[in-house]
C-alpha cells in the first residue's frame, strides 16, 4: 500500500482522524502506569497541594518550596484532578488525571503540525502525514503518559508556530489568528517559562534574516499583541514575586537555568550532538522519513516552506546541543519541524539517493531493536515473568519492518501495539520498578492508626516524589534510621527504612525503649537511582 493510498480514506475528516489516532496510540498504559519518578510525581505532588491548601499561587512539594519552573502546568492539572476527586474516579490509580492536560497537550500539537502544513504545503497529505508521524513518535507518546509540562508546552509552542507559519505564507491571519498567537506563546511561558519564546523568536529572527524583510511579521499585530502577552503573564509573575518575596526568580534563574547552563545538571550532562544521535530512536518509526526530510530540506533551503521549517529548527537546535544538561525531551518543539520536513519528503517524488536508504533502515532496524529488546529484558532481569514483553518485541520487529518496506498503515499499526505491550502490559506488571505503591499499600494493610495526609509517617533512605504522592504531603523524611526512631518516640505511628538504615534504626529505638514491629518487608529497584532497594516498614 503506498502512503497516498493509505491516507486517502482520512482525506474528508483528517482532524478527527488524528484525534482517533493519538487516542489509539496514547491511551493504552495512560490510566494503568502508577506514578513515575521523579518530575512527574513532583509536578502531581504541588498541584495536589494547591488543591487542598487552595494556594494556587506558590509551588510546594510538603514543606519545601519548588521554585523552579512557572505555574502554568498545575493550573492546567487542577480542574481535572479537582473532578476526578469529586467523582471518586481515580481512586486506583490517582495520577492519571493529572496526566490529562500532557494529553491533551499532544493531540493539540499533532493538530498543529497539520495546520502549519496546511499553511506551508500544497500537498495536505504532506501536512496529514506529517501530524501523523508527530502522534506516533516515540518521544510525543512518552511525554502524553507523564503529568509534566513538556507535552502541553509542545501543543502551545505549536499553535503559535502554526500562526506563524500562516504569515510567513499567506493569506495573512485576521486579528483572531493573532490573538491566538500570543495566547499560545503566554500559556508556553508559563508553563516552562522562555523555551517557547526562544523557539518562535529564534524562528522569527532567522527567517527575517534570510529573506532580508521582517514585514511578514506584521500581521501579528505586535501593538496589541505584546501588551496581550503580558496581561497573561504578569499576574502571576508578580504575585509570585510578593509571595516569595523574590525567591522564586533567584532560585528558578540560578538554581535550575544556571545549572543547566553551567553543567549538566542532576548528572544529565551531554556531549554536543547527542540530540541528534537520539533522534532516530525517538523518532520510530519515521526514522527513515525524519533523516530523508532533513537531507531533503536542506537541498530545497531556498523553497519558502523548507526556509521557514529549518529557521523553526536549526537555531534552537544548535541552541539545545550547546546547553551542558542534556534530556531527550528538550527538543519536543521542534519535531514538528521534523516531521512537515519528513511530511514533503514522503509526498513529493523525489528518490532518496542509496546511502540515505541504507543508513535509514540501519538506524530504523538499531531503533526497532531498543524498543524491542528494552521490552523483552526489563521483566526478565527485575524477575517478573518473561512472556510479557514477547507482544511488544514482536510488534517492535514489525513495525520497524513495515516502515522500511514502505507500508505506513501496516507500521502505525504494529506501533500502537508496540506502546500498548510497553505501556500496558509490560511496564506497570513489573512489580519490582513500583516501590512507593506497594509501600503505599503496605501501610494501609499495617497501619490504620496512620493518618491520610501522610501526618503519621517517617521514611529514611527512600525519598522519591512518589512516596509523597501516594501517601500523603505530611510524609515526613529523615536522614537516617537513627532520626526516624526518634520520631517514633516524638508520636510518628511508622516508619519506612531501607536496608543501609535499619541498623541504626533498631539501635537508636533499643536506646529509646521502643519496640517496633517490622510489618513487611519491600523489594524492588529504585530506577531513579539505578541500584536495587529493600524498604522495611516498621510500625510503632
Amino acid at each position: 500500500m503506498t502512503l497516498l493510498r493509505f491516507f486517502s480514506f482520512v482525506d474528508v475528516r483528517p482532524r478527527f482522524a488524528l484525534v482517533l489516532l493519538c487516542l489509539a496510540l496514547w491511551l493504552p498504559g495512560f490510566f494503568a502506569l502508577p506514578p513515575t519518578d521523579r518530575d512527574e510525581s513532583r509536578f502531581a505532588e504541588a498541584t495536589k497541594q494547591m488543591l487542598q491548601t487552595g494556594d494556587f499561587v506558590r509551588i510546594m512539594n510538603g514543606a519545601v518550596p519548588r521554585n523552579r519552573k512557572p505555574i502554568g502546568i498545575h493550573w492546567l492539572q487542577a480542574p481535572f484532578a479537582a473532578a476526578a476527586e469529586a467523582a471518586g474516579v481515580a481512586r486506583e490509580n490517582p495520577i492519571w488525571p493529572y496526566r490529562l492536560p500532557s494529553l491533551l497537550g499532544g493531540i493539540a500539537a499533532v493538530l498543529a503540525t497539520f495546520a502549519a502544513g496546511e499553511a506551508l504545503f500544497a500537498n495536505r497529505r504532506a501536512a496529514l502525514a506529517a501530524a501523523a508521524m508527530l502522534a506516533a513518535c516515540v518521544l510525543l507518546t512518552v511525554e502524553a503518559h507523564i503529568a509534566k509540562t513538556d507535552a502541553a508546552l509542545l501543543g502551545a509552542t505549536s499553535i503559535a508556530m502554526a500562526v506563524l507559519a500562516r504569515a510567513w505564507t499567506g493569506p495573512p491571519p485576521g486579528p483572531a489568528g493573532a490573538a491566538l498567537f500570543w495566547l499560545a506563546l503566554g500559556a508556553g511561558i508559563l508553563i516552562k517559562g522562555p523555551i517557547a519564546p526562544m523557539v518562535v523568536g529564534l524562528t522569527c529572527l532567522a527567517a527575517s534574516l534570510v529573506s532580508r524583510q521582517a514585514g511578514w511579521l506584521r500581521p501579528l499585530r505586535p501593538a496589541w499583541g505584546v501588551p496581550l502577552l503580558g496581561i497573561v503573564v504578569l499576574p502571576w509573575f508578580i504575585a509570585i514575586g510578593v509571595a516569595t518575596h523574590g525567591a522564586f526568580f533567584g532560585e528558578a534563574l540560578r538554581g535550575d537555568m544556571g545549572s543547566k547552563l553551567a553543567g549538566g545538571q542532576e548528572s544529565h550532562g551531554g556531549f554536543p550532538g547527542l540530540h541528534a544521535l537520539l533522534l532516530p530512536l525517538l523518532a520510530f518509526p519515521a526514522t527513515i522519513p525524519a533523516l530523508g526530510g532533513l537531507a531533503a530540506g536542506w537541498k530545497g533551503r531556498r523553497g519558502p516552506a523548507e526556509t521557514f521549517l529549518l529557521c523553526w529548527l536549526i537555531p534552537a537546535w544548535l541552541v539545545f546541543e550547546a546547553v551542558p544538561t542534556k534530556l531527550p525531551h528538550y527538543t519536543l518543539p521542534l519535531y514538528p519541524a521534523v516531521f512537515l520536513l519528513a511530511g514533503a519528503w514522503l509526498t513529493q517524488p523525489a528518490e532518496a539517493g542509496p546511502r540515505l536508504r541504507v543508513v535509514g533502515a540501519m538506524l530504523l532496524g538499531l531503533a526497532s531493536l531498543i524498543l524491542g529488546g528494552g521490552a523483552l529484558l526489563l521483566p526478565i532481569g527485575l524477575g517478573a515473568p518473561f512472556w510479557l514483553g514477547l507482544p511488544a518485541a514482536l510488534a517492535a520487529a514489525a513495525a520497524g519492518w513495515c516502515a522500511a518496506t514502505n507500508r505506513p498503515g501496516a507500521s502505525l499499526a504494529a506501533t500502537a501495539v508496540l506502546y500498548a505491550g510497553i505501556l500496558w502490559l509490560d511496564l506497570p506488571r513489573v512489580d519490582a520498578l513500583w516501590l512507593a505503591p506497594r509501600i503505599a499499600t503496605a501501610l494501609h494493610a499495617n497501619c490504620p492508626a496512620c493518618a491520610p495526609d501522610g501526618a503519621s509517617v517517617v521514611a529514611a533512605g527512600y525519598a522519591e516524589p512518589s512516596l509523597m504522592f501516594l501517601i500523603g504531603s505530611q510524609l515526613s523524611y529523615r536522614p537516617t534510621g537513627a532520626s526516624a526512631a526518634q520520631a517514633l518516640a516524638s508520636g510518628k505511628h511508622a516508619a519506612l527504612v531501607d536496608d543501609t538504615n535499619v541498623a541504626g534504626f533498631l539501635a537508636q529505638a533499643a536506646r529509646l525503649g521502643l519496640h517496633p514491629r517490622a510489618a513487611a518487608t519491600i523489594d524492588g529497584f529504585n530506577y531513579s537511582r539505578g541500584k536495587s532497594a529493600r524498604m522495611t516498614l516498621f510500625v510503632a
